[in-house]
């Protein structure tokens, strides 16, 4: 108690991946346990922009640098928290550390223990909100359903091999379900009556529920690295890991250079084969690769997913599938069934979304901020359209770890918007195939050319990188998403975690920008897709920013897909355009001089993507390694389809496994890991300052 002391100053918290880290004034009142933050401390006598209770709380130093720690109150919320220095975080821990410990022991010490009492959640709240069911008999071990098993007397405890790893991390993960699920049946609860919300029994049991998990994590972490010391030394150190082959000697499999030759099983198809091994001695390598434009040809390929055949014969497995999900459950790890499969990998599904790049291009033909913004909002509003692939939701393929896909765009300077008043260019089909032949004959002088590049640089979580380039016009844009799936009963939730940057060098502007949610609805008749939630653009050379929200229907009335938004000056506060209809049909623009345009995207002129033959892509390039998946898709094959599917995935696991064994980090090819986000290796801010300089030194 000689150390409660109220202590208050200016800390950094990280709010998003977008927003970043931004300076508030926090507040301890040791007194009543809380953490409070304002905007700042002249708006101290105000009320506080977040509050956390400390009872039950963890106090945690991070690893990643000596400024840097985390608040994980009992309720799941989480401030990541940076003092100026080393010295300041350690004040701020132990303060903190005290405070919590203090609150939660007077908890534990002014209340009966939990197993004294019996009560029911579900008595005491609505009878339809979700989560709240149990009996009246219930209490809180039995909601657990916690089983107790002893070990046979005198026998040893095996070591546990990778297998039974994953197992736990399986049984882990329900028990983090059900433990969410507790605190959501909780919360649910009313603020007034016999049982409530902030009754001390159930926030101790909110407090014991979350340390009880952490603990767990820790032990489960200590296992994997027991594990690995144990298997250390199974194969040389410094071994590069790539796809693992059980059949075939280590030793030689990751030698770099000349390929192997693997033997073949003969029960299985050339092509499962083919997945499960590698041959090529391109894939022993992670150095990057420089691909040629001009080796890259109009794709031809045209896969519709309107057929919506499949899904009825098929509702019997989506019927089973449900059975097994859980409200709020995380589907990163649920393996769906291959028949909702589109036939692309996401990695490609994100180059759709630059099938305007005459748009693109003339972002930084804009002669003024304010006009360079709205054609950024214009741009990112026609983006959404063509990236959906038809009207019925299907999922793009899940990347393997080290997947990469690149293509090209080129298009006629011509085409490309020179002045803001510009209408968008609308051809018709056979206009479009004109235009495509066209471009095959015309000098470099005559066309821009947008270069792509995807990988997927994480499997657990899953994350993306993504960067597109124009040298001719020095603009770039470089992504990454992590894609996080939720099961919300008729219908999945994805949420698109990451954030954008368009780089606009020969003006020195750079635009950040984050991505919507996707709903997959009605999952058990026709599901089709929508697009929710509010994203932001900005530009802080320049003061403006766009806010653009994208509505879901309500349950009733309502329009489907709408989207609406504006773009203003942040210094003078001033709307400069606002946009409204919907994101997949007709969007409507309405200037600050009055002007209205109107955008009818289904009318919109679709520029082609130019790819490599398959014969010619690295066996890591997205339409190479589905290559068989997407065939069998094509001829209606399902079953054949799931086993090259799982084929590719028993690989991914495989090779997972071997790297935690042997404590291998994974090294990416395109893309570096910098703060939270990925960055292109070589992006033009970097190659093009670098070329300047250069050109600088030699005159």
């Amino acid at each position: 108690s000689d150390h409660m002391e109220n202590i208050c100053g200016y800390l950094m918290k990280y709010t998003n991946l977008v927003t970043g880290w931004q300076y508030r004034f926090f507040v301890l009142n040791n007194d009543a346990g809380l953490l409070e933050y304002f905007v700042n401390e002249q708006s101290r006598h105000l009320k506080p922009r977040g509050t956390l209770q400390l009872a039950g709380a963890v106090i945690s130093p991070s690893d990643e640098d000596s400024h840097t720690f985390t608040v994980n109150a009992a309720s799941g919320e989480q401030y990541k928290l940076r003092a100026t220095d080393a010295k300041e975080r350690q004040h701020w821990v132990s303060r903190l550390q005290i405070c919590t410990q203090h609150h939660t022991e007077a908890i534990g010490k002014n209340n009966p223990p939990l197993k004294s009492r019996s009560f029911s959640l579900a008595s005491q709240g609505s009878a339809n909100s979700p989560g709240v069911q149990r009996r009246p008999s219930q209490n809180a071990v039995s909601f657990f359903n916690v089983g107790h098993h002893r070990l046979p007397t005198g026998k040893r405890v095996p070591i546990m091999q990778p297998d039974h790893l994953v197992d736990v991390r399986e049984m882990m993960s329900q028990a983090e379900g059900q433990q969410r699920d507790l605190i959501r049946s909780i919360e649910c609860l009313p603020v007034s009556g016999h049982l409530t919300s902030l009754d001390q029994d159930l926030l101790m049991l909110k407090a014991t529920s979350m340390a009880t998990m952490n603990c767990l994590n820790d032990c489960f972490h200590i296992l994997q690295l027991q594990h690995a010391s144990q298997q250390k030394g199974s194969l040389p150190a410094g071994t590069a890991i790539s796809w693992l082959e059980p059949k075939i000697s280590l030793a030689n499999h990751f030698k770099n250079g000349a390929a192997q030759n693997f033997p073949a099983e003969i029960n299985k198809p050339a092509s499962v084969r083919e997945e499960q091994s590698i041959a090529e001695p391109c894939q022993l390598t992670r150095e990057p690769e420089e691909i040629n434009p001009d080796e890259e040809l109009e794709d031809i390929c045209d896969d519709k997913e309107d057929d919506l055949g499949a899904v009825e014969e098929q509702r019997s497995v989506i019927l089973h599938l449900l059975s097994q999900l859980k409200l709020g459950m995380d589907l990163t790890r649920v393996v769906l069934p291959t028949f909702i499969l589109e036939k692309r990998s996401l990695l490609e599904m994100y180059a759709d979304f630059m099938s305007h790049p005459d748009l693109f291009i003339a972002i930084t033909n804009g002669t003024t901020p304010e006009e360079r913004m709205i054609r950024f909002v214009e741009y990112y509003l026609t983006s959404f359209h063509e990236g959906r692939k038809g009207a019925i939701a299907k999922k793009p393929y899940n990347p393997i770890i080290g997947e990469t896909f690149h293509c090209s765009w080129r298009m006629p300077k011509s085409d490309v918007a020179a002045d803001v008043g510009s209408n968008f260019s609308v051809h018709s089909p056979s206009e479009q195939v004109t235009l495509s032949k066209d471009i095959e004959g015309q000098t470099e002088l005559d066309y821009y050319t947008v270069k792509f590049v995807a990988e997927q640089v994480s499997h657990h979580p899953p994350v993306s990188g993504f960067y597109a380039e124009c040298v001719e016009r020095k603009m770039c844009v470089n992504a990454h998403v992590w894609t996080k799936s939720k099961f919300l009963g008729m219908s999945i939730g994805v949420t698109m975690i990451g954030e954008g940057l368009l780089s606009l060098l020969e003006h020195g502007e750079e635009y950040t920008f984050s991505l919507p949610c996707a709903y997959a609805r009605s999952i058990l008749t026709v599901p089709w897709v929508e697009l929710g939630g509010k994203v932001n653009i900005n530009c802080a050379k320049t003061g403006y920013s766009a806010s653009i929200n994208f509505h879901t229907k309500p349950f009733y009335g309502g329009k489907l897909h709408r989207v609406t938004g504006e773009v203003k000056q942040n210094m003078t506060n001033t709307v400069v355009c606002r946009v409204q209809g919907e994101w997949n049909s007709v969007l409507e623009f309405t200037y600050s001089n009055g002007e209205t345009k109107y955008v009818d995207l289904t009318k919109l002129s679709v520029t082609r993507k130019r790819v490599r033959p398959l014969e010619k892509q690295g066996p890591f390039e997205s339409r190479r390694l589905w290559q068989h998946v997407t065939e069998s898709l094509r001829d209606g094959d399902i079953d054949k389809a799931t086993e090259h599917k799982r084929a590719l995935e028993e690989r991914q696991r495989n090779e997972e496994r071997l790297r935690a064994e042997t404590e291998t980090p994974w090294c990416t090819k395109y893309f570096l890991k910098e703060g939270d986000g990925w960055v292109y290796h070589k992006p033009l801010w970097k190659t093009g300052s670098a070329a300047q300089t250069q050109q600088t030194d030699t005159n």
